[in-house]
């Protein structure tokens, strides 16, 4: 009996104790660009996530990507967004998520209260993301809006749209 019950609570275990490793990750963005959808990605993302979907309210989520990284197609475009106008990635190589408040909101949807740092600039961002335990992962999947001006990239413009759309999606181990 004892062995049974611990068989069953042994993932959870597993999800409260060591950070989860992360097998695989996708940050990519959406902007409107000239009424042009332009989408891009970073990579280098690194991070330290603890998170045990039965309490919520212990989570611990940081996560950061280099800046540099930014890809969108085009090595024009790229090289000019890593520019001081915009993520200026000389003197902030790093953007930052830090999560604050994670509570659920489903059976496999959860929000969560974020800063997210840009910049040097910090402020907070609301995540509503989802969980799925699958037989050989566990994934996490999230999509947020923010406005580029709150943290100074690009300046006014009446080509480049002010929303930015990023999806972030984490294929995680044990």
């Amino acid at each position: 009996m004892k062995t049974k019950l611990l068989l069953a609570i042994f993932p959870y275990l597993i999800l409260t104790g060591n950070p989860w490793k992360i097998n695989s990750s996708s940050i990519v963005f959406n902007i409107k660009n000239a009424g042009l959808n332009v989408g891009g990605s970073f990579t280098g993302f690194e991070s330290e996530i603890k998170f045990d979907p039965l309490k919520p309210e212990n989570a611990h989520i940081f996560a950061s990507v280099n800046s540099k990284t930014i890809n969108t197609g085009n090595d024009m475009r790229d090289d000019h967004l890593i520019k001081a106008e915009y993520f200026d990635v000389e003197k902030f190589p790093k953007i930052q998520l830090q999560s604050s408040i994670i509570e659920k909101t489903g059976p496999i949807s959860y929000k969560g209260l974020f800063k997210l740092t840009m910049k040097g600039i910090t402020r907070d961002v609301i995540i509503p993301f989802i969980f799925l335990r699958l037989p050989d992962k566990q994934e996490i999947k999230g999509s947020f809006q923010l406005d580029r001006r709150d943290y100074h990239v690009g300046g006014n413009s009446i080509s480049l749209s002010d929303k930015v759309t990023v999806t972030i999606i984490l294929n995680v181990v044990e």
